[in-house]
């Protein structure tokens, strides 16, 4: 018997869609179960391969827990805000507002086809005012917040006004500041805080709020005006046009997670998740513990901070990297050596972070000439520029100990603490 899947398709989602039958409802005699999949980019060509490929996956997901008696929420939605539809406008000449309109639909019509059990009642578009209006407002709540690292939680920025009007600061204060590592310690007391221009204080608070304004490399695109994500950067082209992107210090909107770096590690413990998805996390969260170490340079009174969170290797570094990006390349390079570095640091910025971070098989440096001292033994420790050392890491400079001598000192340190 043949099977004419046009008019049965049409007629039972049809059916589907008329009697809402994966509207989700509260109900409280169920269990919960949440299904949620990543929400598409709508552009002008409609689904690729790459979708139905995930969310035919945990569509079957979604439909085996409902008939395991589970309460299931899977809904849909379209990340439909950002450089691509404006790229999009401006090439095809329309209103982002029109096509970007016209693109959901065409990807609804395609998903529908498909048969998916989404509940489109929970539809969510980024580029609707319902919806963004509380990213802005987020954002604002997070501006007007500072965290408190005694009661380890986010506070309100007018109670750390009220603290500095009362009592100003000082670095060895008993006060809750003193336990503050996002503050640049700038010492004044109550009559100066009670002076300073609403310029300078802002100035002030800004090292504390959660959204800050500050410095930050980042990849820009002259030719779309923007900047892009390390996601969005392909061998030093933006993966959307290829257009020259390189690595450029800008002032920047950032959110001051690190701060929550040590609650996110101790709740990880709480979660019934697998040990190698917990390692993961851990890592993603990137909390190190270290010290910082000041070489000084031969020749030279300028000195280098590296930091390490392996300070017992010390006495076998053999080497001092420092990022493209290190603020005091322009001082300490010898000048036969400028011009090769100046060549080096352009094509490192021609980078993403992740790019240098994941090229382990090709990694190069460049010589800048010039020796650090070891603190201990007086020895020349040649300095070079190496694209795989970040500039928001630590201090943005490392100490290099050989692989060999690593393995010696941990198990010297196994040895005597087993």
């Amino acid at each position: 018997m043949e099977y004419h899947f046009k008019s049965i398709e049409e007629k039972w989602q049809a059916y589907w869609k008329t009697h809402q039958i994966y509207k989700t409802t509260e109900d409280y005699s169920k269990p919960k179960y949440y299904v949620l999949d990543m929400f598409p980019y709508p552009s002008g060509s409609g689904l690729h391969v790459g979708h139905p490929l995930g969310y035919i996956a945990s569509d079957i997901v979604a439909r085996y827990k409902r008939l395991q008696g589970f309460n299931v929420l899977h809904p849909m939605g379209f990340d439909s805000f950002g450089l691509p539809a404006e790229q999009y406008a401006i090439q095809t000449g329309q209103h982002p507002a029109r096509t970007t309109e016209q693109n959901i639909a065409r990807y609804r019509e395609q998903l529908d086809k498909m048969g998916f059990s989404y509940d489109w009642s929970r539809e969510v578009r980024t580029s609707d005012p319902q919806y963004y209006r509380w990213t802005q407002w987020i954002f604002l709540k997070l501006y007007n917040s500072w965290f408190n690292y005694k009661t380890q939680r986010a506070e309100p920025i007018d109670q750390l006004e009220r603290q500095f009007s009362k009592w100003g600061f000082k670095k060895n204060t008993d006060s809750v500041l003193k336990h503050s590592e996002q503050a640049q310690h700038v010492v004044f007391s109550a009559e100066q805080w009670q002076q300073y221009s609403e310029l300078e204080k802002n100035s002030i608070l800004m090292h504390y709020r959660l959204a800050y304004l500050g410095d930050a490399y980042v990849n820009w695109c002259a030719v779309l005006g923007t900047v892009l994500a390390n996601d969005e950067v392909k061998d030093g082209l933006s993966e959307r046009g290829g257009y020259p992107v390189e690595r450029k210090l800008m002032k920047q909107w950032s959110l001051r997670i690190t701060a929550y770096a040590q609650r996110l590690l101790d709740g990880l413990q709480q979660l019934d998740w697998s040990a190698s998805l917990k390692e993961s996390q851990r890592n993603w969260i990137g909390r190190s513990e270290g010290c910082s170490i000041k070489f000084k340079m031969a020749n030279s009174t300028s000195e280098i901070e590296v930091f390490t969170t392996r300070p017992d290797t010390i006495f076998g570094v053999s080497f001092i990297a420092v990022a493209p990006e290190h603020e005091g390349i322009a001082h300490i390079t010898d000048t036969n050596f400028k011009s090769a570095l100046a060549d080096y640091c352009k094509t490192a910025k021609m980078k993403s972070e992740r790019e240098r971070q994941a090229d382990v098989k090709t990694v190069s440096g460049q010589f800048m000439g010039v020796y650090a001292i070891h603190p201990f033994n007086g020895a020349l420790v040649p300095v070079y520029c190496a694209d795989y050392v970040l500039a928001g890491y630590g201090s943005g400079a490392i100490m290099g100990v050989p692989a060999m001598m690593q393995e010696i000192l941990d198990l010297h340190s196994f040895l005597i603490y087993p």
